[in-house]
């Protein structure tokens, strides 16, 4: 039988058949047979099997997703969706230098009607100074379109009710101090605690605030082993105290030159030291796509999500029902995405997102 994991992301349809069949190495004996059609992330597969009841069973399946189409049709992919949601390392942007084509792929999707949201798991920025960051790169975006992890840390702590009189403890940059204090939220930590060491005498013990009822992680370069100690005290000896990460990716893209670590290095850290696992409010976790889709009123059928990893952008995508296109501008090559490790295959893939104009105009 599947496991309730697998058959919960997949739908089956069942088709007698009466040829013999094979399912890896193991010949499966049988008295009936079945076709079974197994619907993936928008994407078929089929297998065919024998069974018997009460005879031999199998043991195990292994199910894997058809392999990612290239895109070819850009304007059926447009027409089929109302809304795109871009993620912006690597997609929008490489460092602080703007991907060719980027402006001129924007203003063709608008032109024909299309939402754009941005959506990045980079929580050192805050909305407003990601519109700072669009608008030197000489795009046109709106506050409102942009949705940073950092923002996302703060809503998740609006949605639960995180009590106005406790306070956050931050492992992170400036985003996150601003959305917080943007949501009325008391917090400490943050860049101002890179400085401060920790002196190991004998008999040492670290103070830490006991109104501190959440820890949230992200990115840091002015992570030390002050804010290790503070933070894994904090989610330890206070009683109810949550664990947040803004995203557990594991590198990110400072410069064009390299990849560099990520914010999933200063989340390991404190899961490490706590032995908890923390609560993501980024990618691929679903809560900032059903923000988006309840703040704009959007099916999320009619979305388009287009990323360049597949770990988060795309699994973001299939975990909340869209489309998805993975692009390789970024993190993942096409060797990555062919390779038969990869288990997560998008709808479809291509170079870079203003293949939208080439791909149309070749279309035509």
């Amino acid at each position: 039988m599947l496991s309730k994991a697998v058959a919960s992301a997949v739908s089956t349809t069942l088709t007698p058949i009466t040829t013999s069949t094979f399912i890896g190495l193991k010949r499966v004996s049988c008295v009936s047979s079945y076709f079974f059609s197994f619907k993936w992330n928008n994407s078929f597969e089929t297998k065919s099997f024998k069974c018997q009841s009460g005879g031999s069973r199998m043991e195990k399946i292994v199910i894997r997703a058809s392999a990612a189409q290239p895109l070819k049709n850009a304007d059926q992919l447009i027409d089929s969706v109302e809304t795109f949601i871009f993620d912006c390392d690597g997609v929008i942007w490489k460092g602080d230098k703007l991907i060719d084509g980027v402006p001129e792929t924007l203003d063709m999707l608008r032109s024909k009607g299309k939402r754009l949201v941005f959506v990045t798991n980079n929580s050192t920025k805050s909305r407003k100074q990601y519109g700072k960051k669009f608008e030197t790169l000489g795009l046109n975006i709106s506050e409102e379109e942009i949705f940073a992890s950092s923002f996302a840390a703060a809503a998740y702590l609006k949605s639960i009710d995180f009590p106005k009189d406790k306070k956050i403890y931050v492992i992170g940059e400036d985003g996150i101090l601003k959305e917080l204090e943007l949501a009325g939220f008391q917090y400490l930590g943050g860049p101002e605690d890179g400085a401060k060491k920790i002196e190991l005498k004998p008999g040492f013990l670290m103070e830490h605030d006991k109104d501190v009822g959440a820890v949230v992680v992200g990115f840091d370069r002015y992570f030390n082993y002050y804010k290790v100690q503070y933070g894994t005290l904090c989610i330890r000896e206070n009683p109810g105290c949550l664990f947040i990460a803004t995203n557990r990716d594991a590198v990110t893209h400072l410069t064009d030159a390299q990849e560099w670590a990520g914010g999933g290095s200063m989340v390991g850290a404190i899961l490490g030291s706590t032995q908890r696992e923390p609560q993501v409010v980024g990618k691929p976790s679903t809560f900032m796509m059903d923000y988006v889709a309840n703040k704009f009123g959007i099916l999320k059928s009619q979305i388009c999500m287009v990323g360049d990893r597949l770990d988060t952008d795309i699994l973001f995508g299939q975990n909340g029902g869209c489309k998805t296109l993975l692009v390789l501008s970024g993190v993942t090559s096409l060797s990555m995405l062919q390779s038969p490790n990869n288990t997560v295959q998008p709808d479809f893939y291509t170079n870079k997102i203003s293949d939208f104009l080439s791909l149309k105009a070749a279309a035509v």
